[in-house]
């Protein structure tokens, strides 16, 4: 499926690389996405005291997450892969696979809510352009020995299901006084590599 490619919010180079694997039909990553990252984002990533990068997990039970997994990679085509996050997620029981089988819609009603190019989208989304992309970010979680979701992987530790802000800034703080600070290098301009 080739290497996998998550979608990174916050500082490159922060001191603690937050991993997460979640499913967007997924109940409790819903509850994490729209009740503790806001506080994690504002607390955590923004003071640049650690980054985070989504993983799509795609759990086979659940009908409709491939689609939203394509909606949100179409969206990053645009540089909107988070507003996309949060709106699906924010809008979850409109279009998971209990309340519909047709999910469309509803993603490209948020595609023009989140201000993207509506009909490049759906042109996107139509052609499934990054199926490849979310079955690597799949392959890279179970090849870590992530089955459930949502999965957190925080230096070198898992840690399956939802966690609340204090348990994150905890495992954050901890890692933060261990990690060293990266290095800079003299004349050096080159961006860094994009991940």
């Amino acid at each position: 499926a080739g290497p996998a490619q998550g979608y990174l919010i916050g500082k490159v180079d922060a001191p603690v690389k937050i991993l997460e694997y979640a499913d967007f039909e997924c109940p409790s990553c819903a509850g994490f996405a729209t009740v503790t990252e806001p506080d994690v984002r504002t607390r955590i990533i923004e003071p640049g005291l650690a980054n985070l990068t989504y993983y799509d997990f795609p759990l086979t039970q659940h009908r409709n997450t491939l689609a939203a997994s394509n909606a949100a990679a179409c969206a990053d085509e645009q540089g909107k892969f988070w507003p996309m996050h949060d709106r699906i997620f924010q809008g979850q029981e409109e279009w998971n696979g209990e309340a519909t089988e047709a999910p469309k819609p509803f993603f490209k009603r948020y595609a023009g809510e989140v201000g993207l190019d509506v009909a490049k989208w759906e042109g996107c989304y139509d052609a499934r352009k990054y199926q490849k992309r979310i079955g690597a970010n799949l392959a890279d979680g179970l090849r870590r020995g992530v089955n459930s979701t949502p999965t957190f992987i925080i230096g070198n530790k898992m840690y399956p299901g939802m966690r609340n802000y204090d348990e994150l800034k905890k495992l954050v703080d901890s890692l933060g006084k261990t990690a060293t600070p990266p290095v800079a290098t003299v004349g050096s301009t080159a961006p860094a590599p994009k991940k």
